[in-house]
């Protein structure tokens, strides 16, 4: 696919998470073919064995998952889904989409959208993969997203951010069990 390229991977000191080996790269559907991935803290980068590969940057990330959904794709895997389009295209295709894009305004809002599946030839270590990516991902809050550094882990504060006011009592058990049912 033209958008490999040939670069050196993740190093420690690029923060480097985890290094995952043997490890299949899925993109759109379409097998890459099997390589190294890495989650590093500045990036998450696959390669092949002959040096080719792709980085993405955690800002273009916008959800990642262990799916084990047997039904969604055959094997368990990180599932990645970026805010960017990766495909293998020609100029005059490319060309003609830019024609297209500028006569149709109502696709203005809508981003492109790649879906990536890693799925390591040792699924055990699915896990680790995911910790590694959501602790990377947390180096990069959301510049858009007004509330992303707000939240530490602990119970989210409806009132503070919302100006909702909420009863945080706890429920008793069997509290409700004379309510009136048809009002």
């Amino acid at each position: 696919m033209s958008f490999l390229k040939s670069f050196p991977p993740p190093g420690s000191a690029e923060g480097l998470r985890q290094q995952q080996p043997d490890t299949e790269a899925v993109l759109n559907g379409k097998g890459l073919g099997t390589g190294v991935l890495y989650i590093a803290e500045s990036r998450l980068s696959w390669l092949d064995g002959s040096g080719l590969g792709f980085s993405l940057e955690y800002p273009t990330i916008s959800l990642h998952a262990v799916s084990r959904d047997l039904n969604a794709y055959p094997r368990e895997h990180l599932y990645v889904m970026v805010n960017a389009k990766y495909e293998e295209e020609s100029k005059e295709l490319v060309a003609d989409e830019e024609e297209e894009d500028s006569d149709d305004e109502d696709d203005d809002d809508v981003e492109p959208i790649a879906e990536f599946r890693f799925v390591p030839s040792d699924k055990s270590a699915l896990e680790a993969m995911f910790t590694a990516m959501c602790e990377c991902q947390a180096l990069h809050p959301d510049p858009d997203d007004e509330d992303s550094d707000d939240y530490d882990g602990e119970e989210y504060d409806v009132e503070a951010h919302d100006g909702m006011e909420v009863d945080t009592t706890p429920t008793v058990a069997g509290q409700f069990e004379d309510a009136d049912v048809d009002h």
